[in-house]
């Protein structure tokens, strides 16, 4: 969660942005996407509005409809390979050496579109007895649709007029939806990610509201206002990300009695890590540097919501983790198997050849850029990987140059890469470098033949502004991917 204010669509409709696509084409081209009708069992009202054109650099066909998916959310314009839904591609031919792309500009957002009544003889949500989930990117949404698939009490809801779900056992009265609340981040691609999420989730009996918690200053303080009385009625909340200060700050008003955390990647490593042995909510790649007065002043909601989250005689506090994660005395693991996505998705088509799973560790200022690109060229050459897929908050001059210097085909996902890799195609092998996938991968996979490799991070790789711990952290990723899923080793890709 970046630290900027946060502004809340009081108006609660999902708000269209470009959507994930290629990084070279031709300028001004456009992409037509179909507006989304209101899910009937989208009890709150919120709606869709149809999708703005894309950014100048993105190219592509007209949208097509996801496999499997029922309610018409759609695939956004992507120049595939053929026989390759997953994610457009930019072929290192398509663009001459030297040139430029231009960084994706946010489309204008649409106009709001009213909110209209609930659909006659569907029930009204009751967060007294549901439970509300608080996401801010498409793995922690991800992740909640996975633990509400081992929770069923929490969803699905009664849909066109069908009568309530019957009571789990153990549960009084019916079961209620579960209220999910995305909390919108602003880049382009991380939006169209959550949107395909948020119609996955309405698939599955989830009611969705959307705020577009970006933007304006004093936003953050309008969403927690907006948010209160949810949070106040709410008897079990599930958040994704304990580090987001937006979420720190709504943690005070909630007096939920069941407290659940969901993976927000190798984030929640480092939460009960530090749960275990105290100190400030504060990400690895953020410790150690000089703390600003916005810092200090956030330091109290972090105070607090760490309090929040510590297990306790009257609540209960449950991890929801794939990840190799200890948690503190008290504090109740249930372990995320993917069985949700494995149930709705696949088995993959496997490929023969390698496919390459690029990083956000230039953007966050830990990995040196011409050190990147002179190692995702090695690996490429060595191992013949044809496909990079890219991580959302890579930028696009950067996969260009990779294009452009490597011949590897750019793939942005429209969905978490666990969901791409799923319905596949996907190749026989795939390289990562330290990340969450390289513990996730290993579960949705399970059973399909594609075997994982990690390649590791070395000291020299990164940059002086690097926290202290980063080595540390990353090194700690890949051993324990290696010591639990029995991963592959990466031969040493350094090109020196």
């Amino acid at each position: 969660m970046d630290d900027k204010d946060v502004h809340v669509d009081q108006d609660q409709t999902v708000t269209g942005d470009s959507a994930p696509g290629t990084v070279s084409g031709p300028a001004g081209a456009t992409v037509p996407a179909p507006a989304r009708v209101p899910a009937p069992g989208d009890v709150t009202g919120a709606t869709v509005p149809a999708q703005a054109s894309a950014p100048a650099a993105v190219t592509g066909p007209a949208q097509a409809a996801v496999p499997g998916h029922p309610t018409g959310a759609t695939v956004p314009a992507q120049a595939a390979v053929p026989g390759h839904p997953t994610g457009a591609t930019v072929p290192a031919q398509a663009t001459a050496p030297g040139a430029t792309v231009p960084r994706p500009v946010p489309a204008p957002e649409p106009a709001d579109v009213p909110t209209p009544a609930a659909p006659a003889g569907l029930p009204t949500p009751t967060p007294r007895t549901g439970a509300v989930a608080l996401v801010e990117s498409p793995v922690q949404l991800l992740n909640v649709l996975e633990w509400a698939h081992v929770h069923p009490p929490a969803i699905p809801a009664a849909r066109d007029g069908a009568a309530p779900v019957s009571p789990a056992p153990g549960q009084t009265g019916p079961a209620t939806p579960l209220t999910v609340v995305v909390l919108s981040p602003s880049d382009p691609t991380s939006r169209g990610q959550l949107r395909r999420m948020a119609e996955l989730a309405r698939d599955e009996g989830a009611v969705v509201r959307w705020y577009d918690s970006r933007g304006e200053r004093g936003g953050l303080l309008r969403t927690a206002l907006s948010l209160a009385p949810l949070l106040l009625r709410v008897r079990h909340l599930v958040i994704g990300d304990p580090f987001s200060r937006l979420v720190q700050v709504m943690l005070p008003l909630c007096r939920a009695k069941e407290l659940t955390v969901v993976d927000d990647g190798t984030a929640t490593m480092e939460f009960t890590e530090i749960l275990t042995k105290g100190g400030r909510l504060v990400r690895w790649h953020r410790s150690g540097r000089r703390r600003s007065p916005v810092d200090a002043a956030f330091g109290l909601f972090a105070s607090a919501a760490r309090r929040r989250l510590t297990p306790r005689k009257r609540g209960r506090v449950e991890l929801f983790s794939a990840m190799p994660a200890t948690p503190p005395p008290g504090m109740a693991l249930r372990t995320n198997r993917f069985a949700w996505t494995r149930s709705r998705f696949g088995p993959p088509h496997v490929l023969d050849g390698t496919d390459l799973i690029g990083t956000s560790l230039v953007e966050t200022g830990v990995v040196d850029p011409e050190r990147y690109f002179a190692v995702v060229a090695s690996l490429a050459t060595r191992h013949g990987a044809k496909r990079y897929f890219a991580h959302r908050r890579e930028a696009a001059d950067k996969l260009h140059r990779l294009a452009t210097e490597t011949g590897l085909e750019i793939v942005r996902p429209d969905l978490p890469l666990e969901l791409v890799a799923r319905r596949g195609p996907i190749g026989r092998t795939v390289l990562s470098f330290p990340s969450t996938v390289v513990h996730t991968l290993p579960l949705a996979l399970a059973g399909t033949g594609v075997d994982i490799a990690v390649c590791d991070i070395d000291q020299e790789w990164l940059t002086a502004a690097a926290s202290p711990r980063a080595h540390t952290f990353l090194t700690d990723i890949t051993t324990s991917a290696r010591s639990l899923h029995n991963l592959n080793d990466a031969d040493d890709p350094s090109p020196v």
